[in-house]
């Protein structure tokens, strides 16, 4: 099941996901799950955008939270629509929960008039780009390194029409 997730009911549920896809964290940012991510998911957004208007989304198997993303409208331009981190209970990786996420997520973004979907993938993120790329995402521009934590990384930005 994929449903809307509520800041107030299922913020443990998202930082149990965080602390079970710590691998992800430690890729990204070389820093421990905290907590602080998944505050993090449930206030961030692009530049210019109101935290309040993104879509925060989650896969469930029975009353576990196995994954999650988040939608952002309007960023870079006004038809986009920006996804940003999809992440999975490793348990819940390489069965097609993945491609199953994001058709409900272009559903929503189409529902919303977004006429594009970007993302922003990591460039030491391979198979997250692969992922990507297999879905039908195109790249579209790389962003030069910049710091996550005690990382640094490059941004590669892709994009597919709807």
């Amino acid at each position: 099941m994929i449903r809307e997730l509520d800041p107030m009911t299922d913020l443990p549920a998202v930082e149990a996901l965080f602390h079970a896809a710590a691998d992800y964290v430690d890729l990204e940012t070389g820093l421990p799950v905290d907590g602080s991510q998944a505050r993090e998911f449930f206030t961030d957004a692009p530049p210019g955008i109101d935290p309040a208007s993104s879509l925060r989304l989650g896969m469930f198997e029975g009353e576990r939270l196995v994954g999650k993303v988040d939608l952002a409208f309007g960023y870079p331009e006004p038809q986009d629509a920006y996804v940003g981190l999809m992440i999975f209970d490793p348990a819940a990786r390489g069965r097609g929960n993945g491609a199953r996420l994001l058709r409900d997520v272009e559903a929503r973004a189409r529902a919303r008039g977004a006429t594009r979907l970007l993302i922003a993938a990591l460039g030491a993120n391979e198979k997250g780009r692969a992922f990507w790329m297999r879905e039908g995402f195109v790249p579209d521009q790389i962003f030069p390194d910049r710091d996550y934590g005690n990382r640094r990384h490059d941004v590669h930005r892709m994009v597919k029409p709807l």
